[in-house]
């Protein structure tokens, strides 16, 4: 089974603002709770390296998800993959200049290797992407 969420956040921001952020390896993988460690494994930003905790029973420790970037058009679109024993991710992060600002859609793709990892993802794959948008802003508001 794989899980789905598309979720868009309205921002009174410029499209360049919110493609400093989400363009950001480091800063998407800081906004995700289940991540424990970062490590970049590229001087481009386009490969790192998330430590991941789930709790699920089948998983004992960290799971090492190994993400890289595979489209980037600035300032407008990122998508990354995210490969490991227990799951697959896709992320598509889309930013659309509007009148008022912009908008970020965001679409994640989780594809489990083992039970529970559906499920898991399934009940807070939301609440990540809620993570997300709060650290989204908070940067934004840092910035501005």
């Amino acid at each position: 089974m794989t899980v789905r969420v598309e979720r868009q956040f309205a921002l009174a921001a410029e499209p360049e603002e919110v493609w400093a952020f989400i363009s950001d390896p480091e800063k998407r993988a800081g906004a995700i709770s289940v991540v424990d460690e970062f490590e970049l494994r590229s001087e481009d930003g386009r490969e790192a390296t998330w430590h991941v905790s789930l709790p699920i029973p089948m998983v004992r420790r960290t799971v090492r998800v190994d993400t890289r970037d595979v489209t980037r058009e600035p300032p407008t679109y990122v998508e990354f993959t995210g490969t490991s024993k227990v799951m697959n991710v896709v992320g598509k992060h889309r930013i659309e200049e509007r009148d008022e600002g912009c908008v970020l859609i965001n679409e994640f793709v989780v594809d489990g290797k083992l039970p529970g990892v559906e499920r898991f993802f399934k009940r807070n794959l939301d609440g990540e992407l809620e993570n997300l948008e709060r650290a989204l802003r908070d940067d934004l508001h840092a910035d501005g």
